[in-house]
């Protein structure tokens, strides 16, 4: 494996470690707000991280590279609202997305084809991440601060989930 890029694919393993960091601490935040539905979300959000720094770590391992598993720091865990909380769950999807696009880049200056072809997958994955996360965000600033939009928000974000992933 080239060095290079094996230091870029062990940076991502530590980014997409924080964001499942994140997104537990953002499901325990709505979890003791009573959000449950949002909180379910957020569960899965963390766990699907988790699932792609996993299949970084092993991707590594199977080209000959040595894969590290970071120390991460505490994620933020103050949310002011469901607005902040969308809203920081787009800002980290729009980093990762960002992070994923220099490992491509970098890839097609080195000529390694195969780490290129492997990171297709992350690309496309997302793609669908922001997208949520916008439509999410947009679908908050419509409900604004009516309490039965929030309600109505945590009872049906679960669905939408499923309903995006089936596109």
């Amino acid at each position: 494996m080239i060095p290079e890029i094996e230091k870029l694919l062990n940076e991502q393993i530590k980014y997409e470690a924080k964001a499942s960091a994140q997104y537990l601490s953002m499901a325990s935040w709505a979890d003791t707000r009573g959000y449950n539905g949002v909180a379910d979300f957020f569960y899965k959000q963390s766990e699907e991280e988790r699932v792609h720094m996993i299949k970084l770590v092993k991707f590594i391992n199977e080209r000959s590279g040595t894969a590290s598993i970071p120390a991460i720091e505490k994620p933020r865990d103050d949310f002011k609202s469901l607005m902040e909380l969308f809203e920081t769950f787009l800002k980290s999807e729009e980093f990762v997305t960002a992070k994923i696009n220099n490992v491509i880049y970098e890839c097609l200056q080195l000529k390694d084809y195969n780490v290129h072809n492997f990171m297709q997958w992350y690309v496309a994955e997302q793609l669908e991440e922001e997208a949520v996360a916008r439509t999410l965000l947009d679908k908050l600033k419509i409900i604004g601060d009516d309490k039965s939009g929030h309600y109505l928000f945590d009872r049906d974000i679960n669905t939408f989930q499923v309903a995006e992933e089936g596109k």
